[in-house]
């Protein structure tokens, strides 16, 4: 399996420089829990779950007998059983070891598979809210959970949507786990998800790919997927608050050379040039990166690069940037100033 970092940010334990991903107005989702808003339920049921969330003294029985319940050949009890686990797991981070080792795990994933929306919009949220703890994501995934997951981004709702996204994000932290949540079919879904989804919707389908993407035959099947032109008119669309999020996509599939020729045949080297004259600086900056992977071997690409005028926007940003936005332009302004007399030799991407 061949894997790569991404080009000099940190998200997710990956250096991106200084760049944050910790506010509002970060790249990514952070996908780090249920955030579903508030549940319909009877006044009786609302006082159990208010008990189960805030007591300190929740007993490894009641967990045990939700567990239980989750079998239950009752729906209803089913649904009371995974929402109060559910619960249980968002809001408190020790429950989370708990209810895996009552052996929730395998029952909450078999209701993934449930024809319930809201049957499954509950087990899939309770496998996200357990999947934060790093002890149990090994669990999860050999427990099969990866093709129920998978299932639920095709068929669920646009909640089970988004946290199955998440779900498999969180999964994916784990290096072995990403060949198979690929092989799974979990890319063009989630391409799917970040062309057709909510802005929440867009934006975990984003983090998760990102994620998945360092995987270069995850970075073949985004491409074969079309996400080349979904990335390069989301980045066009500076009102669509996804301008940042589909260049740190981009900047991960880049490395492969499908991905190079999909970005140019999209028209993605004009929009990179308008990201630097008018983008915000985190923008400017990754935008300069990625014009610099597809140049550092193509004497093509530079050309068009070049045609597009990048040179004065390059020079601004070599005087005007951050540090590392500094370097990556004067890399660029040095490789597109090259005449072409000096590369004769056409490189693999030219041919």
């Amino acid at each position: 399996m061949e894997t790569e970092n991404a080009v000099n940010y940190k998200f997710m334990g990956r250096s991106f420089t200084d760049l944050s991903i910790n506010d509002d107005s970060s790249a990514f989702s952070d996908c780090n829990s249920d955030r579903s808003g508030e549940f319909s339920t009877a006044s009786s049921q609302s006082r159990r779950l208010f008990l189960a969330c805030t007591n300190s003294d929740n007993s490894d029985e009641f967990i045990r007998q939700l567990v239980s319940d989750l079998g239950s050949c009752s729906i209803d009890e089913q649904k009371n059983a995974a929402l109060e686990l559910r619960l249980l797991a968002k809001n408190k981070p020790e429950n989370r070891i708990k209810i895996a080792k009552a052996g929730a795990i395998k029952p909450l994933i078999s209701l993934i598979t449930s024809t319930d929306p809201n049957l499954q919009e509950n087990g899939v949220t309770a496998i996200l809210n357990l999947s934060l703890c790093d002890e149990n994501k090994e669990l999860i995934a050999s427990s099969g959970a990866i093709k129920p997951l998978v299932r639920a981004l095709r068929t669920g709702t646009s909640t089970a949507n988004e946290n199955a996204a998440c779900a498999l994000l969180r999964l994916s932290q784990v290096e072995e786990n990403k060949v198979a949540i690929g092989w799974s079919g979990a890319i063009p879904l989630l391409v799917n998800l970040l062309e057709n989804g909510g802005i929440r919707g867009k934006k975990d389908a984003s983090t998760a790919l990102y994620s998945l993407c360092t995987v270069k035959e995850n970075k073949i099947k985004a491409v074969e997927a079309g996400i080349m032109k979904l990335l390069v008119e989301l980045m066009a669309d500076f009102g669509s608050n996804m301008v940042d999020k589909s260049a740190f996509v981009l900047s991960v599939l880049v490395s492969v050379p499908e991905a190079k020729t999909a970005l140019v045949d999209e028209g993605g080297i004009p929009v990179l040039v308008e990201i630097i004259e008018v983008g915000s600086q985190r923008q400017k900056e990754i935008a300069a990166a990625i014009l610099l992977q597809i140049c550092e071997d193509s004497v093509v690409y530079r050309t068009k690069v070049a045609r597009e005028g990048a040179i004065p926007p390059l020079v601004a940003l070599s005087q005007s940037g951050t540090n590392r936005a500094k370097q990556k332009a004067e890399k660029l302004i040095e490789l597109l100033r090259q005449p072409r007399s000096a590369n004769a030799a056409a490189s693999p991407s030219d041919l």
